[in-house]
């Protein structure tokens, strides 16, 4: 990285892959661990265990057999999503929304026949979307229907919401909205938009798309400094939770708001992505030294999420990237 580069990253506390990997990920995350958030079946049997809601499961498919006769096992079923239990960084998910005689309907309009459904099926069993390319299993779950305050600033899909915590205390969070580009997933890095927003309200502190800041939804035009996210605390107690559902020190954790059943967690990661800071215009860095300097951790999620409101409260910075090394910094905190 050149210096133009590292003298961003530490003049707003950024905190950078190499230092995310041996710093936190390796010293807070016991490697035993990582299969409880590395398989999303694991992830949601362990949520049933801890009361924790998800998406409800609806079909598991683990054999190549099984897709013969996939059209009947689906029956009845109009919308519903697909997903690589053990895929990464939205690979692998098919989002269907709806039927067309035979053939299924994907957010965005386009018509998948179920011969494409099959081959979409099949490649996950084979692997090809799976961490390390090792076979996998396909979850099929319900879909989630988004809560219609996000009707505007959301284009064809549902908007999620990643909060990092660390030590059960949540430190950072993050709307991500699709858009045209993403092809309605929630994606930053196929083109979602990022908005920070603020621990202490759920307000949106800062947004980006492709690491450069906006104030409007690309596609809808919506103002995205209005952006409150409904019943926030409840939120973080979620996410604070799901320390003590999995041992693990440093994760992520994907939350959606569903029009009737509230909270949802989508996933966890043990290896939550960086860019989640210029969404916010706030390094991770501070956060992380702020906690890890604490003589006595608060016992319960609900102590650790209003110490965290109180503690991280405030405003973005707009954090300004030197024109040459704006990319080199945006690759790396893309990891």
């Amino acid at each position: 990285m050149n210096w133009r580069a590292l003298l961003s990253l530490r003049r707003y506390g950024i905190l950078g892959m190499n230092a995310r990997n041996i710093g936190y990920i390796s010293r807070y995350n016991e490697r035993r661990l990582y299969p409880l958030v590395d398989n999303k079946l694991k992830t949601k049997l362990l949520a049933a265990e801890h009361a924790i809601p998800t998406p409800d499961l609806r079909l598991v498919v683990r054999y190549q057999h099984q897709i013969r006769n996939i059209e009947q096992l689906l029956a009845g079923l109009q919308e519903f999503a697909i997903k690589p239990a053990k895929g990464a960084g939205g690979k692998g998910i098919l989002i269907i929304s709806g039927r067309k005689g035979k053939d299924f309907v994907k957010p965005s309009g386009a018509v998948l026949s179920l011969t494409d459904l099959k081959r979409h099926l099949s490649n996950i069993l084979a692997g090809l979307y799976s961490l390390g390319g090792s076979p996998d299993i396909a979850i099929i779950e319900d879909l989630i229907e988004a809560d219609d305050r996000f009707d505007r600033y959301s284009y064809q899909g549902v908007p999620d919401i990643r909060i990092v915590v660390f030590k059960g205390y949540p430190i950072m969070a993050m709307l991500r909205l699709a858009t045209r580009a993403s092809d309605g997933k929630a994606n930053l890095h196929q083109g979602a938009v990022g908005v920070g927003l603020d621990i202490a309200t759920g307000r949106c502190l800062n947004a980006v798309q492709h690491s450069r800041r906006l104030r409007v939804h690309p596609d809808t035009g919506a103002s995205l400094a209005s952006i409150e996210i409904p019943d926030w605390e409840s939120l973080l107690r979620l996410a604070a939770g799901c320390y003590e559902m999995t041992g693990l020190g440093y994760l992520g954790a994907d939350i959606v708001l569903d029009k009737r059943r509230g909270p949802q967690l989508l996933e966890l990661n043990a290896r939550p992505g960086l860019a989640i800071q210029l969404a916010s215009g706030v390094g991770l860095l501070p956060r992380l030294r702020h906690i890890e300097a604490l003589q006595a951790p608060h016992p319960t999620p609900e102590a650790r999420v209003r110490y965290a409101m109180e503690a991280f409260r405030g405003q973005a910075t707009d954090i300004r990237i030197h024109a040459p090394a704006r990319e080199e910094v945006a690759e790396t905190l893309s990891a």
